[in-house]
């Protein structure tokens, strides 16, 4: 028994012990008597030995037959030792292997376009090992060991939620890392128009379709499944925010609905403003001409009467009359009812009769102020040209030149807008900025919005013709260029 091994051990080791103290004291007492009185003394005899010459080898023999039992002994003591040393070291490094191995964290691998991570073989440095999140020295206990340091499992925490990162798998952006759901949360593409996930298209790719201007993401299959876009700023309708139906069939989202121009009688100041701007220009409108806000249906029954003009496709918002016809306008706005439609508007009958080449101008109703400003704009230029005799032109030319004054009436509403183009003075702008206060941060961006349809167009007959007499005014200047117009019929070059 251990217990037993251990005071036997302790017995054998006490009685050595005095033997070994008595050889030692025999031998030291012999050759300290001998050197002391060998020193003082001349008689051998004192020291020569007491008894017979066997009976001191026997004793010696003896003697020696101990001292050869107490080394084999010791080794033997010594050899058990190294052994259960040496047992017990291997025993503590598989063990300090197999807890390092239960312990061990490693990043995961890649998210997509990010950097992921997930384990690698792990080789553990020698000396102190120190947090990379609280800078503290890692005791005893559980620890992470990725990206290139060691970390508390408490201190490895994602940049988004805040919470440890206790996963197999983690996501990281620049230097911060997340979960994997708070990353999706963070950085996958959601639809604006369903608010779901992008889903990913059969190459495992992320697909989806943006508006150029207002960057809006939505999924591929919302062009197809009937989801209806705003008339005026034409983003998509998100499920989660009801657009206002109009009677005529469109929709109109809120953004757009604050600034709504919804009867003839509303839209009056306007017409006003888009005068005065004529007149800074020295182009005045000497015939009175009535203007009408009208819904979708008698715009185009008017367009189809109408013999002259060009109309901008998929829908026309604005129309230059200059046959006799009777159209229906809008005299009251409708109110908004149950489900955001517009209900209660009046209309009433038009007679228009010709008393000159313009007998009235068309805008579709409903539409924000600044849209409505600048196809009023456009079709003002079209009665201006007919009141002034010019010769019938071609498409690109006659809207071309149109669309060039309704953006230059765009840029008079706001402070930023610039007379570099040398069209008009710097007295005839500021009496075109009138009035209108300070525009709120929509409508600037509705604003922008106007200007970049103008100015992105890609049909070539409104889009083209725009960019040609854009570049003649910029370089001519507005006057020469409408004289060059009405002598060739053609931009200037």
């Amino acid at each position: 028994m251990p217990g037993g091994n251990l005071i036997d051990y302790e017995q054998i080791t006490f009685c050595i012990m005095n033997w070994i103290k008595k050889v030692f004291k025999g031998c030291a007492h012999k050759s300290s008597e001998g050197h002391y009185h060998g020193h003082y003394v001349e008689d051998r005899q004192f020291y020569a030995p007491s008894g017979s010459g066997d009976a001191w080898r026997e004793h010696e023999n003896e003697e020696i037959d101990r001292a050869i039992a107490l080394s084999l002994l010791e080794e033997s003591q010594k050899g058990r030792r190294v052994k259960d040393d040496k047992s017990q070291l291997e025993d503590d490094e598989q063990l300090a292997r197999a807890i390092q191995e239960s312990l061990n964290f490693e990043p995961p691998p890649q998210y997509e376009n990010v950097n992921t991570y997930q384990p690698m073989p792990v080789h553990f440095p020698t000396g102190y090992r120190i947090c990379a999140g609280c800078n503290t020295e890692i005791g005893c206990g559980r620890f992470l060991n990725c990206l290139s340091a060691f970390w508390h499992p408490e201190c490895f925490r994602c940049h988004a939620c805040n919470l440890p990162i206790s996963d197999y798998e983690f996501s990281m952006s620049g230097n911060y890392r997340f979960h994997k759901s708070c990353y999706k949360e963070q950085y996958h593409p959601k639809c604006d128009v369903c608010n779901h996930f992008i889903s990913t298209n059969p190459a495992g790719l992320i697909e989806y379709r943006a508006h150029p201007f207002w960057m809006q993401k939505y999924c591929p299959s919302h062009e197809h499944d009937g989801t209806p876009r705003c008339c005026s700023c034409e983003r998509m309708e998100p499920h989660d925010t009801g657009y206002v139906a109009l009677n005529d069939g469109r929709k109109l989202c809120l953004e757009c609905l604050d600034s709504a121009v919804m009867d003839t009688k509303q839209c009056q100041p306007l017409y006003l403003d888009i005068q005065e701007f004529y007149e800074s220009l020295d182009m005045k409108v000497e015939q009175q001409v009535p203007l009408l806000l009208v819904e979708r249906q008698a715009l185009n029954d008017a367009r189809e009467g109408e013999k002259n003009g060009h109309y901008h496709m998929p829908e026309t918002r604005g129309l230059c009359l200059s046959e006799e016809q009777t159209v229906s306008t809008i005299r009251r706005q409708p109110r908004l009812g149950t489900g955001n439609r517009s209900m209660d508007m009046i209309t009433e009958p038009y007679r228009l009769t010709r008393r000159c080449d313009v007998t009235a101008i068309l805008i579709l109703y409903g539409l924000p102020r600044l849209l409505t400003g600048s196809i009023l704009a456009h079709e003002m230029m079209h009665a201006w040209m007919r009141l002034q005799g010019f010769r019938t032109l071609s498409q690109d030319v006659e809207e071309g030149i149109c669309q060039v004054l309704a953006h230059m009436w765009l840029l008079t509403q706001f402070d930023s807008a610039s007379d570099s183009n040398g069209a008009w003075t710097s007295s005839s702008s500021s009496s075109s900025r009138l009035k209108k206060g300070k525009r709120s941060q929509l409508e600037r961006k509705l604003g922008e919005f106007f200007k970049h349809q103008i100015e992105s167009d890609a049909s070539p007959v409104y889009g083209d013709g725009f960019r040609a007499g854009h570049q003649a005014v910029y370089k001519y200047g507005l006057r020469n260029t409408l004289e060059h117009i009405r002598m060739t019929g053609r931009f200037p070059h």
